[in-house]
């Protein structure tokens, strides 16, 4: 692909490390901002961005030109307003914004400022995982070069509008990838989500209108701007529009992630730049949007990974990192694994989340140890579906730790029955 059809990762070098303010202006950064600030309007960017058909790389999908309509039009100068980057990236097998955050931390930089302009912030904060180190030591040197070079600050290119960036480091955890949450955070009180409404675009961090953007929906806006919303809808595959960082990590040739058009088939993901399977492992299923998404099986491989296809296919895009399964890995283990995590990481908020979550794990703990019992398989059912339920928990966690469960339970039914009947695992006990 040319650099025009991956514009996201094109001139990240991971052996030269990030350019500077002059090799991104070189490379055609910083165009889309002089463009914004002297000839659009703000309503105009939003316009823009909503004809892209650019949707929200963090997961849920949702329009981002749609969102930021939500927000109220006053300028800057009069009511304060905040934009924020959502870089937690705490969802298991998912590790796409680090890439862009290390290797183009402008490209971020100026992403938000476009975004601040179209809704009028003047502030602008990065929600920061803690362990990306090295991502927060090149944001800050990013972030002071734009400064040094009067593209963050007061009145930015004489236009009258002025934004800057902080850089929040997040104390670590998964809940706070549910925006409302992240803003309590940010507000130095536990991570807990909120009632909607209000909804951040009206009442968000600290009562003032705020838009949580992901890190790879921030990244694609200078190109956007730059090139034009046609040209950026044309990139996709399907109704989508734009590219997409797809990952794949387990027992394949080459894990890692990749720019492609959004909507490429899961086939060519997997088994060109994967390079497939490594020698003695078979494909069994795999998680195609990260660790809170629906196990799909090996006759999906043909589906597009883009938000429609995957949603008909029982799962969801996601982050749109996979998670192989192979055929020599235990699924019941897997699912024990993915769970232990959810429980760790539920705020404890709601009873149903609190109580349901390690509830699971146990059972499954014992399953795996062979200590199970065949109605343990019936408690685990009516678990993935009573905690599976939109409506049941105060937030999406939950729904989102019964995805991989309750498509488990279905996909892999016999292995859990030879646990049961077995006494345990059964690979184990071929070892």
């Amino acid at each position: 692909m040319s650099h025009a059809e991956r514009p996201l990762t094109a001139i990240i070098d991971p052996v030269a490390g990030p350019p500077d303010c002059a090799a991104y202006e070189r490379a055609g950064g910083w165009q889309a901002t002089r463009t914004a600030l002297r000839t659009l309007a703000p309503a105009e960017v939003v316009d823009i961005v909503t004809r892209s058909r650019l949707r929200g790389r963090g997961g849920a999908g949702f329009g981002t030109g749609q969102k930021w309509s939500f927000v109220p039009r006053a300028p800057a100068s009069e009511r304060c307003k905040y934009l924020i980057a959502n870089a937690d990236e705490m969802e298991p097998g998912t590790f796409k914004d680090r890439w862009l955050m290390e290797g183009n931390p402008l490209q971020l930089v100026e992403g938000m400022l476009l975004a601040a302009y179209a809704i009028q912030a003047g502030h602008g904060i990065i929600f920061l995982r803690g362990e990306y180190h090295l991502a927060r030591t090149r944001l800050h040197d990013a972030i002071a070069q734009a400064r040094h070079g009067g593209w963050l600050g007061q009145d930015i290119l004489g236009s009258g509008f002025s934004f800057d960036i902080h850089v929040h480091v997040s104390a670590g955890r998964y809940i706070c990838g549910e925006e409302t949450a992240l803003l309590t955070a940010l507000e130095g009180r536990r991570a807990t989500p909120r009632s909607k409404p209000p909804f951040p675009q009206t009442g968000g961090l600290w009562g003032a209108p705020s838009v949580v953007n992901n890190v790879e929906t921030l990244s694609n806006l200078p190109h956007i701007i730059a090139n034009g919303p046609e040209w950026f809808a044309g990139l996709g595959i399907g109704p989508d529009g734009g590219t997409k960082i797809y990952g794949v990590s387990g027992r394949v040739r080459r894990p890692g992630a990749w720019e492609l058009p959004i909507g490429t088939p899961l086939r060519e993901i997997i088994e060109e730049h994967a390079g497939g399977m490594q020698p003695g492992y078979g494909l069994r299923a795999l998680l195609p949007g990260g660790a809170s998404t629906a196990f799909v099986d090996a006759t999906a491989l043909d589906m597009a990974m883009d938000y429609a296809s995957v949603e008909k296919a029982g799962s969801r895009l996601g982050t749109g990192m996979a998670i192989i399964l192979d055929d020599r890995t235990c699924p019941v283990g897997m699912l024990r694994n993915l769970e232990h995590f959810f429980a760790q990481e539920s705020c404890g908020w709601c009873t149903p989340c609190r109580d349901g979550l390690p509830w699971v794990e146990r059972l499954l703990d014992a399953i795996e140890a062979g200590t199970g019992m065949a109605e343990d398989i019936d408690q685990l059912d009516r678990h993935a579906r009573m905690l599976g339920t939109p409506g049941h928990t105060f937030c999406a966690h939950a729904p989102g730790a019964m995805a991989p469960l309750a498509s488990g339970l279905k996909l892999f039914a016999r292995d859990f029955a030879d646990h049961i009947a077995g006494r345990g695992c059964p690979l184990r006990h071929a070892a």
